[in-house]
C-alpha cells in the first residue's frame, strides 16, 4: 500500500493515492504513532464517480476526499486535510494549479492554490446548531462547518492565555448536552482586534495541533458574539502555526494556510497481513 505523509499547520495525514479500502482497523493501525506510521487521520484519494458518497458530486468534482479520523470513524470535512489533499493532486499531476473543486462528505469545496505556497479553501456557509451546550460550566456556541463544533471563549488577553496553556485535553471535554453526532471542541482567547489563539480537541482524534474547520467555527462564533462585520481577515494561532480566516459577507468562510508534503513510502505486506477488519 502506497502512502504520502503531509500536514497543514502540523495537523498530519496519510494520503492513500490508490483508493485502497479503509476498514476502521486499518485506519487505526496506520495512524498509530508507535506501532504504525502516525497521523491524525487518513485521506483516501478516489475519483468521485467511484465512491457512493462522492458520486452525486462527480459532475462538478473529479476527486472525492474520503476522510477518516485516527480512530477509524468517518468525518464529514477537514479544512487542513482539504489543503493537503489539493496539494497532493497538483504535485501528482492529477490537477492543475489554480482553482479546483473537491467532493467531500460536507459537500463541494472550492480550493485555490499555486504550484507552491499557501492553499485557500472555501469552507462553505456556517450553520448554527440549535443547542446551548456548556463546557466546564461555561456557555459555549455550537456551529456546523459541515461537521459539528462547540466553541468555548476564555478571558481575553493574558489571563485567558494562561488558562488555555493549562488545559488538559488528553480526554474529551465534558460537553453538556453533547451534540447528537459528537463534537470538536475549541477553546479560544481573543488577543487582538481580529486575532485569536486556539486549542482544539477533535472528535475521534484527541488534541491536534490545528483544526481547519475548528478555526473557522471559532471565528464565526467570535464575530457573532461581538456583532462585528465580515470580509476582514482574522489571524488564528494554533499550536501548529497560523491560519487565516475570512467570513465573507456573501456567506462562505475562506481558510488559508500551508499544506506540506513530507514523505512517500509503502507499507510492508507482512505488516498489512496482521491487520484485521
Amino acid at each position: 500500500m502506497r502512502w504520502i505523509k503531509g500536514h497543514g499547520t502540523q495537523n498530519d495525514f496519510l494520503l492513500l493515492p490508490d483508493g485502497d479500502p479503509l476498514p476502521p482497523a486499518l485506519v487505526r493501525a496506520l495512524c498509530d504513532r508507535r506501532a504504525g506510521l502516525g497521523a491524525d487521520g487518513v485521506l483516501r484519494v478516489v475519483p468521485a464517480a467511484d465512491d457512493p458518497d462522492g458520486a452525486p458530486m462527480a459532475a462538478e468534482a473529479e476527486w472525492f476526499m474520503d476522510y477518516r479520523n485516527a480512530d477509524g470513524s468517518v468525518a464529514e470535512m477537514c479544512g487542513n486535510g482539504a489543503r493537503v489533499f489539493a496539494r497532493h493532486l497538483v504535485d501528482a499531476g492529477l490537477a492543475e494549479p489554480g482553482e479546483l473543486r473537491l467532493a467531500t462528505r460536507g459537500g463541494l469545496r472550492t480550493v485555490w492554490l499555486a504550484a507552491a505556497g499557501d492553499v485557500t479553501v472555501d469552507m462553505g456557509v456556517p450553520a448554527p446548531i440549535p443547542a446551548r451546550p456548556t463546557v466546564g460550566g461555561r456557555q459555549a456556541t455550537a456551529v456546523s462547518m459541515g461537521n459539528p463544533h462547540v466553541v468555548v471563549p476564555l478571558a481575553a488577553g493574558e489571563p485567558g492565555l494562561a488558562e488555555l496553556a493549562g488545559l488538559c485535553l488528553t480526554r474529551p471535554p465534558d460537553v453538556t448536552p453533547a451534540l447528537p453526532d459528537g463534537q470538536n471542541v475549541e477553546f479560544t482567547v481573543r488577543v487582538g482586534p481580529r486575532a485569536l489563539v486556539l486549542r482544539v480537541h477533535e472528535r475521534g482524534v484527541g488534541e491536534t495541533q490545528a483544526c481547519g474547520t475548528g478555526v473557522c467555527a471559532a471565528v464565526v462564533a467570535t464575530i457573532q458574539a461581538a456583532g462585528e462585520g465580515r470580509d476582514q481577515p482574522w489571524a488564528v494561532d494554533v499550536p501548529g502555526g497560523r491560519l487565516t480566516v475570512v467570513w465573507t459577507a456573501a456567506g462562505p468562510v475562506r481558510l488559508a494556510g500551508p499544506a506540506v508534503l513530507v514523505a512517500t513510502g509503502e507499507t510492508r505486506p507482512d505488516w498489512l497481513a496482521t491487520i484485521t477488519a
